[in-house]
């Protein structure tokens, strides 16, 4: 009998050690300092490389929302942070800020190789759905208010990480990007420039643009993220052609006539913009005037978003 308790408490006391080092783990690895930038070492699998900052309000929601912001080219997660309006926001609103940052030289996003363009594929977009997971893991976070959004190569990588990851996001805002696939390589090269369709000569219908988002996830048949696409008419950098390759390709995707909007409203949500709705999935808003980029309109952002 003395034999029995003793095996009985030995193995009770290493399960609870066990599990004291489990928890242990996770409260350390949650231990990000509120209020300021911080990085993330290890957050699981990160394929090609990228770099995870994460920005912790001191107000955190009890289930919070998840946001994630991404650079434009030559940005840094730090840059975007200080010159976006996110982290003011999350405070505002208790979510949580993911601010990846580009591995790469010029810090352009890869929107361009088979890796990043497809599910599961090992690119940038794998590393950073890896960034999110984790953050819902670790904060227990509400997983139907997790966004996405992003400006220039950051607004690419946005319709990017909306057709790879369709599952992981409610809504996303691309602030003057280009279709995903539109920076699509033939050559396989990470992080190539595409001249043709950045100054607007890659021109389709919206069903072939829809195949090619729907092709960077196959078989996938879920719901999808609202789309809010916004873009300048003087555009010099991402032309304005590619507003509407962009407009669409999500109106490919989620059914609606692109030539039929459901409804346009001029002077909406400023002088000079332009704003267009093909249902509750998908809406343009184009900016007469304005060139690369359209200045971020966080608390239009947080309305698409349903804070």
């Amino acid at each position: 009998m003395r034999r029995q308790f003793f095996l009985f408490f030995t193995t009770f006391f290493l399960f609870l050690a066990f599990s004291s080092a489990r928890t242990l783990e996770k409260d350390v690895n949650q231990r990000v300092t509120a209020g300021s930038l911080q990085q993330v070492t290890s957050f699981g699998s990160n394929p090609s490389g990228t770099l995870m900052y994460i920005y912790v309000p001191k107000k955190l929601s009890a289930k919070p929302g998840i946001v994630v912001a991404i650079h434009y080219c030559t940005g840094t997660a730090q840059a975007y942070y200080t010159g976006s309006p996110y982290a003011q926001l999350a405070e505002q609103y208790g979510f949580i800020v993911i601010y990846p940052q580009s591995p790469y030289s010029g810090t352009c996003w890869d929107v361009s190789s088979q890796a990043s363009l497809t599910h599961n594929g090992g690119g940038d977009s794998n590393s950073i759905a890896n960034m999110v997971t984790w953050t819902i893991s670790q904060y227990d976070a509400d997983t139907s208010k997790v966004f996405v959004t992003g400006s220039s190569s950051g607004a690419m990588m946005t319709n990017v990480m909306a057709a790879t990851y369709p599952e992981l996001f409610k809504a996303a805002t691309v602030y003057s990007g280009v279709g995903a696939g539109c920076f699509y390589s033939a050559s396989n090269q990470v992080d190539a420039w595409n001249s043709s369709c950045a100054e607007g000569h890659v021109i389709s219908n919206p069903s072939v643009w829809a195949g090619i988002a729907e092709s960077m996830y196959s078989g996938y048949s879920g719901p999808r993220p609202r789309m809010q696409i916004y873009h300048g008419s003087a555009d010099t950098t991402l032309y304005p052609q590619n507003y509407h390759e962009t407009c669409k390709q999500w109106a490919g995707v989620f059914g609606y006539n692109y030539d039929a909007p459901q409804s346009t409203f001029a002077n909406t949500p400023q002088a000079n913009y332009q704003t267009t709705n093909w249902g509750p999935n998908l809406q343009g808003i184009f900016a007469t005037g304005v060139g690369h980029t359209v200045p971020i309109h966080g608390a239009q952002d947080m309305e698409w978003f349903g804070f």
